[in-house]
């Protein structure tokens, strides 16, 4: 086994969930030292993650250090990150841990589950990475492989000042290495009624301008052309440290190299209204996509303030006219809760009213799940087959309107990023963030792209490449190979750890398993 593909095994430990995307050099090294002194010993682990927007960035992190496997019962230990917004996502969460347990595996886990409810009777005698300290991954993996278990759950600070999480400039392997997820902060400044994933995160914590910038300079010189902002409410960027979402941004869009786009990710109505004027300008700016996605929950004002969503169905609405005046064409991409807590008949008839509305194109809709130890738990419930039908009628309207039948003949600029679920297609994106499904010509990928529309379908279009049309790469680097790491120079860390190479060939051995289930309800 040459040395490369050791270092690529090593880097599948962090990379698929998204709270901390990067492992410390010294935590590489230190692991690997202590796999020297167990060189007979080889240990194998299966990595699990959940797959919301903050777990894919931090399983780039969690996934870093490890080799993947096939078969996860040939695995010694499991390490399972988690989400804890909805409840089929802790439900399959807590099958995994048992499952384990039946086939006699040690168990360690991670993400925002066992963050919120560490007392949890399944997670008893379990070893924990808390959400803040996914950079010690080696060390607990390594006492958890001894039989001891070990719970890091406490909250990193700076100079008295809670830290959101590891630090960016970390070392990371991409999921996709032309794409780029950073956090730009962890928490938030909302208490929702119905969310737990605040019980885990905590208040609002930003990473500062000069952070985020030098991290998307040096993905821009790794080969990335696409670059996500994620975080719990990305509006609320800035407030605890004397700044804004907008001058991160300005600042952002000068590192942007020409071709090249930035997404902006979630963000709650309240904190976006007092910045309305200089988002219409910046989604109109040619680097950016002119997406939002801005979660409305409910339209009746009764229901968002049992939900203490800090705003009413017209802020909601002002933040949607508003945009789709000043930036023509923009997707607004909302999410609804079918049935929470006290919701009314005629509660539901106006949310399924502003939907017929605004006929959103992107459209996340999520039947009430009650989540223990929040305060919805605590409300009159709505009956469970109110809830379902509710969601059936909504998710029926949805499916009347085709929101891009009207492209078809358009010509259109395409950023080709990805690989269709059923290896068919390349996926693109148009300036409006609308997927664009073309042909799977290797040539294409990670290129600026021609096409004329010739088909449309509910969530897709297809265009064909423009003959004899410019094929624009808009990246400044060769993009890194799929699972090689950021961030960290290959060579030169494995001369430093300078170890006979069969000792990292009997470490951990990582498996990823994905699930379908994403999207926060906050």
């Amino acid at each position: 086994m040459n040395k490369s593909f050791i270092f690529k095994g090593a880097q599948l430990l962090f990379n698929y969930n998204s709270c901390a995307d990067l492992l410390y050099k010294k935590c590489l090294c230190d692991y690997t030292s202590e796999l020297s002194k167990r060189s007979r010993e080889r240990k194998k682990s299966l990595f699990w993650a959940s797959q919301c927007d903050s777990s894919l960035k931090q399983s780039e992190a969690l996934i870093k250090v490890l080799v993947k496997v096939s078969n996860p019962s040939d695995a010694d230990l499991w390490l399972l990150n988690s989400c804890t917004v909805k409840n089929p996502a802790e439900d399959h969460f807590r099958n995994s841990i048992k499952k384990a347990q039946e086939q006699n595996k040690k168990v360690v886990v991670a993400g925002c589950v066992p963050q919120a409810q560490p007392r949890t009777d399944y997670l008893k005698e379990l070893s924990i990475i808390g959400v803040q300290q996914i950079d010690r991954v080696v060390e607990v993996v390594d006492e958890a492989i001894k039989g001891h278990s070990v719970r890091l759950l406490g909250q990193k600070k700076e100079k008295g000042k809670r830290l959101g999480g590891a630090r960016l400039d970390l070392p990371k392997i991409r999921k996709n290495p032309l794409i780029e997820i950073i956090s730009i902060n962890t928490g938030c400044l909302n208490a929702c009624t119905y969310c737990k994933t605040k019980h885990a995160r905590g208040d609002l914590a930003s990473y500062s301008i000069e952070e985020l910038v030098e991290r998307a300079r040096q993905s821009f010189q790794e080969g990335v052309c696409e670059i996500w902002l994620t975080s719990e409410d990305t509006g609320a960027y800035g407030r605890d440290i004397g700044t804004d979402l907008p001058s991160l941004l300005w600042e952002l869009v000068k590192e942007i190299p020409e071709g090249a786009m930035l997404r902006l990710g979630m963000t709650n109505p309240p904190y976006i209204l007092e910045h309305l004027e200089e988002m219409g300008r910046i989604l109109q700016h040619p680097r950016v996509y002119s997406f939002l996605h801005v979660p409305v929950q409910s339209a009746s004002d009764s229901v968002l303030m049992d939900m203490k969503r800090e705003y009413c169905c017209a802020d909601f609405r002002r933040v949607v006219d508003f945009l789709k005046e000043r930036v023509p064409g923009i997707t607004i991409a909302t999410d609804i809760i079918c049935g929470f807590p006290g919701e009314t008949d005629e509660d539901f008839e106006q949310t399924m009213e502003l939907v017929r509305q605004y006929r959103f194109p992107s459209l996340f809709i999520n039947q009430f799940y009650l989540r223990p130890g929040t305060p919805a738990a605590k409300m009159e419930q709505v009956p469970a087959h109110v809830k379902k039908q509710r969601t059936k009628e909504l998710s029926a309207l949805f499916h009347t309107y085709k929101p891009y039948d009207h492209k078809i003949g358009e010509r259109q600029r395409v950023l080709v990023t990805e690989e269709s679920f059923d290896s068919q297609h390349y996926v693109a994106h148009n300036k409006f963030y609308e997927q664009v499904l073309v042909p799977k010509k290797p040539e294409f990928k990670g290129k600026m792209i021609e096409v004329d529309i010739y088909e449309a379908g509910k969530h897709y279009m297809k265009g064909q490449p423009v003959e004899d049309a410019r094929v624009f790469t808009p990246s400044i680097a060769q993009p890194l190979q799929k699972g090689q790491v950021s961030g960290l120079p290959q060579v030169s860390l494995l001369d430093r750890l300078n170890m006979n190479i069969s000792h990292y060939i009997d470490g951990l051995i990582i498996i990823l398993v994905w699930f379908e289930e994403r999207r926060s309800l906050c």
